[in-house]
């Protein structure tokens, strides 16, 4: 029996005892009223600046607007996406539909790893719910556009551009990317976007990854050779610690890559970052972790919401492939409750945010302990897997008894 099962299984009876059943209903009905608040709250906060198209965090009290061209532009849309799949009510259609319309432009912007964050969160939640052709298009002309940063000799996709610190870096949350990638794929049977997917899979589980199976945030590379020139950080507490949301993203992109390949070896790769993240001394008995596991303060450093949000939806996911499902489903579990009672805001309150209490770059001291989109965004995906699970472990069970 593998240290994972033997240290969590310990924790497995705890966690049933302490377990409250989130009423699923009722928190997305609370979730849809806060919506309703953002999606009036956003007018206000546009002021005629039509640029401005998603909500991203708080500023001083204030709603934040960013742009398309932002990395967090596509999550707002996909949350709409979110609330009509669970409600099939068509005012969240009609919503995310207008939502997701002003990302389009980012289909062709090259100039950025961030396509699968702004148009696979909106175009690819929209299209799995709806199949409307023009979402197709758009998918594929996105994932050609990101495939245009792939280098061959460094094998990985390139995340940022004019960055003086680094030559060509690539940061563990670009495994999130990939997802678009295997979709263009599927979408074309064109198997170069797979290839580019799977490249950029193998070559950051081999450089971006300590013994521990902690990551790097950033990786520089060179790439006349593949050398490696310097593994960095940049939000994280330094260079040699584990931030907590890259370590989340790490655990979500191996998972989803195993999901879309059905290769072995990144099926270990992510209950390894699981054994790596839930056995943690650091991680609190909440299961929502601060913003680094190494930051020095701890137990007086900030959370970080929007990586328990990762790792719960990733531990749904990763339930559905991997022989330790009872303790990933008992761990998101756990995450997911506690979110939900002692994480969320009031109704009416943060101009229409669901959780609070997300550290977005504590380093640069930015959006620290405030709400985020992308935090809302995974929360609400996890509350869809966990709902799933459930209904097949329903059927499954009415299946067996009718036998």
């Amino acid at each position: 029996m593998t240290r994972l099962l033997i240290m969590v299984l310990m924790f497995v009876p705890a966690l049933a005892l302490q377990s409250q059943q989130i009423n699923m209903s009722k928190v997305f009905a609370e979730a849809g009223q806060q919506t309703e608040v953002m999606l009036r709250e956003i007018p206000l906060a546009k002021q005629g600046n039509a640029e401005l198209v998603s909500p991203r965090s708080l500023d001083s009290g204030m709603l934040k607007l960013v742009a398309s061209r932002d990395w967090t532009s596509g999550f707002f849309p996909g949350q709409l996406w979110f609330l009509y799949e669970y409600t099939r009510n068509n005012k969240w259609k009609k919503a995310a539909e207008q939502y997701t319309a002003y990302i389009e432009r980012e289909k062709t912007n090259a100039g950025t790893h961030d396509m699968g964050f702004k148009v696979y969160c909106s175009f690819g939640t929209g299209y799995r719910l709806t199949r409307e052709p023009r979402y197709k298009q758009v998918i594929i002309e996105a994932a050609t556009t990101l495939a245009t940063r792939f280098n061959a000799t460094a094998g990985v996709i390139k995340s940022w551009d004019n960055r003086t610190r680094w030559k060509y870096p690539v940061i563990i949350d670009n495994m999130m990317n990939l997802e678009l990638l295997f979709a263009a794929t599927k979408l074309t049977g064109n198997k170069k976007f797979y290839d580019i997917a799977v490249s950029h899979a193998n070559t950051t589980m081999k450089h971006h990854f300590r013994k521990d199976f902690s990551s790097y945030h950033v990786v520089d590379y060179d790439t006349t050779n593949g050398a490696i020139l310097q593994k960095t950080t940049h939000q994280g507490y330094s260079d040699e610690s584990a931030w907590s949301r890259g370590q989340s993203w790490g655990l979500y992109g191996y998972t989803m890559c195993y999901r879309e390949t059905g290769n072995k070896s990144f099926l270990v790769q992510a209950e390894k970052i699981a054994a790596y993240i839930l056995n943690h001394p650091n991680l609190p008995a909440d299961l929502v972790p601060y913003y680094d596991f190494n930051a020095p303060g701890i137990p007086n450093e900030p959370r970080d919401a929007s990586a328990a949000s990762v790792m719960a939806s990733a531990l749904y996911e990763l339930s559905t492939f991997s022989n330790n499902a009872t303790i990933y489903r008992a761990a998101a579990d756990r995450i997911m409750e506690n979110l939900t009672r002692d994480y969320r805001s009031g109704i009416g309150e943060n101009k229409g945010f669901l959780l609070l209490h997300s550290t977005g770059s504590a380093p640069a001291k930015s959006e620290v302990d405030v709400p985020l989109s992308y935090a809302d965004y995974y929360y609400l995906e996890a509350l869809l897997r966990s709902r799933k699970l459930k209904s097949n472990k329903s059927k499954a069970a009415k299946a067996k008894g009718s036998r």
